[in-house]
């Protein structure tokens, strides 16, 4: 049964956008007359679409080349039809331009057709575009999106690459270890068969039997867990759980602090500089933390806000945040200039997890150097232990 988007009119004379199952077009509109609602436009979407999600550099390239064109004049239609005949890489990306044409191109505003593609789109950008529409600051949104999208990028980038050298090390870790145990060690221990070895040296001996007689097992056990790992963290109570030990962790934990506190106060900058109400920001911008053990708190301070609570004072109470996000806002507040001082912690905290993710980066390294130094040592000392005991006495051999 295909979906049908529409914009409608109530008895109340209150627009109303949102999508509806009807078997076809009589159908869609006996089902808006049964709810009272005049539908204004509408488009059946059962044709198909792309299930691409968007990354935020890719949502920055197309702020920034909207925003260019709008600029200039072109409509919204026409910079569309330029943006997706260009050539892609990826054919989902192309046909969620096509689709997101077609849609505009048939009286949809630009947001309503990016709410159209699922989740191919941010919340916070449809929500942002929405606000840019209403208010006719459409070259202005697309403009500060692109560069907020381009900041988030950075972010992401400066913390991927941190961790590329903990996963190179890691991986180098485990071939070295399997290579020592599967084709080294079988070989030196089968000299040693006959000696009266010791309990580190005989349970060396019996992991590397494992690893080279069952090492299937090994391999249906790594699948086991981390197919379990994946499933327990899509559970919302452990996701909670594990979110909320994260922030606790040695180190890591400082940096996560920084990182969520950067995120949020980007997305609350944009949104509230645009024009949209405190609450909605305050509610788009949870969504986007990447934490649910924060976002669960969120409630409560919404519904302070909306008590009449200053932000301030609310946002103190969020266990997870660095201690200088309320303190900056308070300042805004006090002064009058909230919108500014959010944009200013936005890009301090910017900087600061790049500069976090840095340290943590000459942290990391020699930790690794340590453990890998100790798996050394380890399958040294089960080596040289029996050497050692067959040079004090001879006899032990035979």
């Amino acid at each position: 049964m295909p979906k049908y988007h529409f914009t409608a009119i109530g008895l109340d004379n209150k627009k109303l956008t949102s999508t509806v199952d009807a078997r076809d077009e009589d159908d869609f509109r006996r089902i808006l007359r049964s709810r009272s609602l005049v539908p204004m436009k509408f488009k059946a979407m059962d044709e198909k679409r792309s299930s691409y999600r968007f990354k935020a550099n890719e949502v920055s390239e197309f702020c920034r080349q909207l925003s260019s064109m709008l600029s200039s004049g072109i409509t919204a239609v026409r910079a569309m039809e330029i943006i997706k005949d260009r050539d892609f890489k990826k054919a989902k990306v192309k046909l969620a331009y096509e689709s997101l044409h077609k849609d505009v191109q048939q009286g949809l505003t630009m947001s309503e057709a990016m709410k159209a593609q699922g989740r191919a789109f941010p919340e916070l950008l449809v929500n942002m575009f929405a606000s840019g529409e209403a208010s006719g600051q459409m070259e202005n949104v697309t403009d500060k999106m692109a560069i907020h999208y381009d900041k988030e990028n950075r972010l992401n980038g400066k913390v991927k690459s941190a961790m590329n050298y903990p996963k190179i090390m890691a991986i180098f870790m485990v071939l070295a270890i399997i290579a020592i145990f599967t084709i080294i060690l079988p070989d030196f221990f089968v000299a040693l068969s006959d000696m009266e070895l010791p309990a580190l040296t005989r349970g060396i001996i019996a992991m590397s039997n494992f690893m080279t007689d069952r090492w299937y097992v090994l391999i249906l056990v790594a699948l086991g867990l981390f197919s379990l790992i994946v499933y327990l963290l899509r559970v919302p109570s452990v996701r909670y759980r594990f979110d909320q030990s994260k922030l606790k962790m040695p180190v890591v934990g400082k940096l996560m602090h920084i990182i969520y506190t950067a995120r949020f106060a980007r997305t609350l900058s944009s949104l509230y500089s645009s024009g949209v109400s405190m609450i909605k920001a305050l509610e788009i911008s949870s969504t986007i933390i990447g934490n649910k053990y924060i976002e669960g708190q969120f409630s409560g301070v919404i519904r302070d806000v909306r008590n009449g609570e200053t932000l301030s004072s609310s946002i103190r109470k969020i266990k997870g945040f660095d201690n200088k996000l309320p303190n900056t806002i308070l300042i805004g507040e006090e002064s009058g200039r909230l919108e500014t001082m959010l944009v200013s912690i936005a890009d301090s905290f910017d900087f600061e997890a790049e500069q976090a993710t840095g340290r943590l980066v000459e942290l990391v390294q020699p930790v690794m150097l340590v453990i890998m130094a100790a798996a050394i040592v380890l399958v040294m000392m089960s080596v040289i232990m029996p050497m050692m005991s067959l040079y004090s006495d001879p006899s032990m051999l035979g």
